[in-house]
């Protein structure tokens, strides 16, 4: 009962010092009050950049918001994803239409049964209607995955935004060792290590 009592002594006045502290926090828009009562407006390297605009300006135009953000080397991953996945569509498109014709044409003049061709082609409708189908479905595919670029490409900016004000160590490094390491069971081994240092 002692220690339950305790806590709650100790939790209440936890609360009243956040209270405390949040009414006399007053929020000051990046600014420093020095002692002749003058305001210094503290300009941060983050303030320049606005995750919402990054994110609208990305939406309008892909790549427009990795622009914003002044990440240049990102445009040829973003607009080759886009020519890519683009040329891809039209492949499988003007495969779908292509095959499609021959199916149609077959149907049209009684070749119906599935073991059935025209004299001169190798394929038969059975088979035209399994290649009009997977052309068809790889080209949908290729569609969503250009609805997936263009989220992507939204979110990276937004997010690359967000990251101009993470403030990095100074010191951290990262670098690649050789290692060698003694094992009683396996024995002696080599390799590469990745070090991290904070």
């Amino acid at each position: 009962m002692k220690k339950r009592a305790l806590m709650l002594l100790v939790f209440s006045m936890a609360i009243k010092t956040l209270m405390a502290q949040d009414s006399l926090n007053v929020h000051l828009d990046d600014s420093l009050m020095t002692e002749s009562r003058d305001t210094v407006l503290l300009k941060s390297y983050a303030a320049r950049f606005d995750p919402r605009k990054a994110l609208l300006y990305a939406a309008i135009l892909p790549g427009l918001g990795q622009i914003y953000n002044k990440k240049y080397w990102k445009l040829p991953l973003v607009y080759g994803g886009f020519i890519a996945l683009g040329y891809a569509i039209n492949f499988y498109q003007t495969g779908y239409t292509k095959y499609k014709v021959e199916l149609f044409y077959n149907l049209e003049n009684g070749y119906t049964e599935n073991n059935q061709s025209r004299p001169g082609d190798y394929y038969t409708t059975g088979n035209y209607r399994k290649i009009v189908d997977q052309y068809k479905r790889q080209r949908d595919f290729m569609m969503i995955l250009m609805g997936g670029m263009y989220l992507l490409q939204i979110v990276d900016a937004h997010v690359d935004a967000h990251l101009k004000e993470f403030d990095l160590n100074p010191n951290l490094q990262l670098s690649i060792q050789p290692t060698v390491e003694q094992n009683s069971l396996i024995g002696r081994q080599s390799g590469i290590s990745l070090m991290l240092r904070f």
